[in-house]
């Protein structure tokens, strides 16, 4: 088997053609008028806006930083510019059931047409109906209804009083009312005398004040008759007067909304309020009530309830509306009703009621991230209630948790025509998808975005237009050819892979304002390439603390990693750490130890439970792989142990199976491995060495410890010939290759990253099962063979034993 070569400095990295630019700095370019590879979520949202059913909701997912948000903005607002503006919303005050608010839907602009016309009206109401009253004409009509009654009241009591005179008797007025009594000399006997009547005179007198006492009461019933019919004179008097002012007013809103039932109903019902309600128009004195030494004004009767509640005003709205809620709480979204306190007692109406995110996107879009719903109680569940419904309702939510209940609105069902948008990771959608079997019918859209596209010419040009259009909008130094290279260039390295481009474009952006600042800090007009690594440099430096004390550790000596020399059974892998802000690549020694027993391979990460499920079926393919190589003829008896030595953390993944592999062959066959390589990979039970992530940032973070080391010509690392085309390396790496001080070595198959470790020819299997001699696989060969016939021979009693003395003697050894 050849040995394979160390990479080229050309293909550990991929450098822009600046001759494909034509521009010399990006204020020359045009306006960015396209979103940069998201053909397929744009496809879907497209459908997801054009499909009217209402069950065909969007949930936009991808990755953060991938322009999720401002592209379905973008999108979304600008397709609502061409349709139909909604109704406003009006609430009104309820005159059938004063708990229940009514909705009212106007044309844009009308409902603030209805508000100031009912306001006004009061107005008007208020001003003229108290001087209808205090009118001359509506006083003499007035006085005349009273005055009859009062002529008629006096000549029904006159004709009693006259009889009651005839038959001796007396009419008398008291505090407890109108009495009959006996009268002498015009006035009421005392009940003395009235005893010492005859016996017949006073039996007649009783007669008599019985029939009379009769006729009082039915004159008194005649009376309260004439009253009453006095009282509903006057109001059908204060009626008649009070529709000369209101009839014109309610006539003049009746033409003005004539096109709209739901209104002309209402005005309906506010004109026969009005007249049920004329004293609340009535000029009052104001008297202070007094409440101990407090005195307090007196409370002045109401005309709410012929507000109207303007709740959305769509009178300036161009298109559909298109709501972005970044707070979706229950009452953000569903709107509240707010109360006033009073004395302590908290008191509502339904000018009080505030409308929320969804009465505002009714009739277009309504926008919100999922996360955030999912976060806030009784969000998620309304919001699927609303979908199903096609209705808003108001609620008090917490009603149900109240351990006493307390009497407040319930505004009637709006009906609800919006299309909701959800914005959130892909493991939101997936979770909802399988958890939740009404999301499937509601959302039925998947707008997923990608986080990169593939590195062609096209794109690389919508790269440079989108510098450009960050420039013009944040006011930024223009970048000339050499540093949209570059930027160009951090793309692949944030995709990593060389042939596709990061479409995250926040981190873009961000490279793009801080190379900027650092092109305006060095005096420069222009931004270049030169101030693009400064802007990365210094960024690795704002967030490499920790990177620089392990690095210092390992320096030191106290996390143990060896880039010199050779030792068997000992190698170093290569692990990716990633507190959130930046990923590096962390040497560690791997170290394996094989001794006689039939306990098989044993990972000391996983008998302490430090290791993943991954990494322990990682092990158990290299069992199986070193099963099938060696063990065809004899079993495979031994005991190994493998170690990430100074690991205090659990492990996880497959990428250092090839690095226990070589460890494991290397104390079998007690061949010594090169400690200036370092290995990464993943492995098959075939041998084949198969690709693994966060190549970049190990390859760099071994030649870290190598160059702070010191740098011998002999180091390097070894990784899966798979990921070579995700080779993205900082120009220090690749500078030192070109030096020769550090080589990266790709391998396609076990054995060959085996023969650079040690230097030994891996050693093809013959037709018999064996190896050739003086091949590493012979060696493990004839070392596994020795183990298990020294175990086999160990575990006979002492008479069955076989061979010399010697050779007992060896085994025993």
């Amino acid at each position: 088997m050849p040995k394979p070569n160390a990479l080229p400095p050309e293909d550990l990295s991929h450098v822009c053609a600046l001759d494909a630019f034509t521009f010399n700095t990006t204020s020359e370019l045009p306006t960015l008028d396209e979103i940069i590879g998201q053909g397929r979520a744009l496809k879907a949202i497209e459908f997801g806006l054009g499909i009217t059913n209402h069950n065909y909701n969007i949930f936009v997912l991808g990755e953060g930083g991938t322009g999720k948000e401002t592209t379905v903005k973008g999108i979304i607002e600008a397709k609502a510019l061409s349709e139909t503006v909604p109704d406003d919303l009006c609430c009104v005050f309820n005159f059938v059931d004063p708990d229940m608010p009514r909705a009212l839907c106007l044309p844009p602009g009308k409902g603030s047409e209805l508000t100031s016309d009912m306001a006004e009206m009061v107005d008007s109401l208020r001003r003229d109906i108290p001087k209808v009253f205090e009118s001359k004409d509506y006083e003499k009509h007035r006085d005349e209804i009273v005055d009859g009654q009062q002529e008629r009241t006096r000549a029904i009591f006159f004709r009693l009083e006259q009889k009651a005179v005839e038959r001796g008797l007396l009419v008398k007025k008291s505090a407890s009312g109108l009495s009959v009594a006996p009268a002498k000399d015009g006035k009421a006997m005392t009940p003395d005398e009235f005893d010492a009547l005859p016996k017949g005179r006073r039996e007649v007198l009783e007669e008599a004040i019985k029939v009379t006492q009769e006729k009082l009461s039915d004159a008194i019933r005649e009376a309260r008759g004439i009253e009453k019919e006095t009282k509903d004179r006057i109001t059908t008097l204060d009626r008649e007067v009070v529709q000369y002012v209101v009839n014109p007013l309610i006539n003049e809103m009746t033409e003005r909304f004539n096109a709209f039932p739901a209104v002309l109903d209402y005005l309906g019902q506010v004109k026969e309020n009005i007249l049920n309600s004329i004293d609340d128009f009535r000029p009052k004195e104001e008297m202070p009530i007094a409440i101990g030494p407090i005195k307090l004004p007196r409370s002045e009767a109401s005309f709410e309830r012929y507000s109207v509640n303007l709740m959305v005003n769509n009178a300036q709205t161009k298109g559909a509306p298109v709501v972005f809620e970044t707070n979706p709480t229950y009452y953000n979204l569903f709107g509240r009703i707010e109360y006033r306190v009073q004395f302590g007692v908290a008191s509502t109406d339904f000018t009080m009621i505030k409308a929320g995110a969804v009465h505002k996107a009714n009739g277009g879009y309504l926008i919100v991230n999922a996360i955030d719903v999912l976060r806030n109680i009784f969000v998620y569940d309304s919001l699927k209630r609303m979908i199903k419904n096609r209705e808003l309702r108001m609620e008090d939510v917490w009603e149900q948790y109240r351990l006493v209940s307390s009497t407040t609105l319930k505004p009637a069902p709006i009906p609800v025509n919006i299309k909701l948008v959800l914005l959130g990771e892909p493991f939101l959608y997936y979770l909802l998808y399988n958890l939740d079997r009404e999301y499937r019918k509601l959302f039925k859209v998947k707008a997923d975005f990608e986080s990169v596209c593939p590195m062609t010419p096209e794109n690389v040009n919508l790269y440079a237009l989108f510098i450009a259009a960050r420039c013009r909008e944040e006011g930024l130094k223009p970048f000339d050819r050499s540093g949209v290279g570059r930027i160009v260039e951090h793309g692949l390295r944030l995709s990593g892979d060389k042939e596709r481009l990061s479409v995250r474009f926040n981190e873009i952006e961000d490279l793009v304002v801080e190379s900027s600042y650092w092109a305006g800090a060095l005096g420069s007009a222009v931004v270049t390439e030169a101030h693009v690594e400064k802007a990365c440099s210094e960024r690795v430096l704002r967030n490499s603390k920790i990177e620089d004390k392990l690095r210092d550790y390992i320096i030191e000596d106290t996390l143990m990693v060896a880039v010199d020399g050779a030792v068997v059974g000992q190698i170093n892998g290569m692990a990716v750490l990633d507190p959130g802000d930046r990923a590096f690549g962390k040497p560690s020694r791997i170290t394996a130890r094989v001794y006689m027993g039939d306990a098989g391979i044993v990972n000391v990460e996983r008998e302490v439970k430090m290791s993943g499920r991954i990494h322990n079926k990682a092990l158990l393919i290299l069992t199986g792989f070193l099963g099938e190589r060696f063990a065809g003829n004899f079993p495979l008896t031994l005991s190994a142990s493998v170690c990430f030595e100074q690991l205090y953390d659990e492990v996880e993944g497959d990428s250092a199976t090839c690095t226990e592999v070589y460890a494991l062959l290397s104390s079998i066959a007690g061949v010594p491995i090169d400690q200036g390589m370092a290995v990464t990979g993943s492995m098959n039970q075939l041998g084949e060495v198969q690709p693994i992530g966060g190549v970049n940032e190990k390859i760099e973070g071994f030649f870290d410890v190598c160059k702070a080391k010191g740098l011998t010509g002999k180091q390097g690392v070894i990784i899966p010939r798979r990921n070579v085309r995700n080779l993205m390396l900082k120009k220090e790496v690749i500078e030192a290759v070109k030096a020769g001080r550090f080589a990266v070595y790709p391998i396609d198959r076990v054995d060959e990253g085996l023969e650079i470790l040690t230097g030994m020819t891996a050693g093809e299997r013959l037709e018999d099962g064996s190896y050739p001699a003086g091949t590493i696989n012979r060696l493990v060969q004839d070392r596994l063979l020795s183990l298990a016939k020294r175990h086999k021979e160990f575990g006979r009693p002492p008479g069955e034993k076989k061979g010399k003395p010697e050779e007992n003697k060896a085994i025993h050894e």
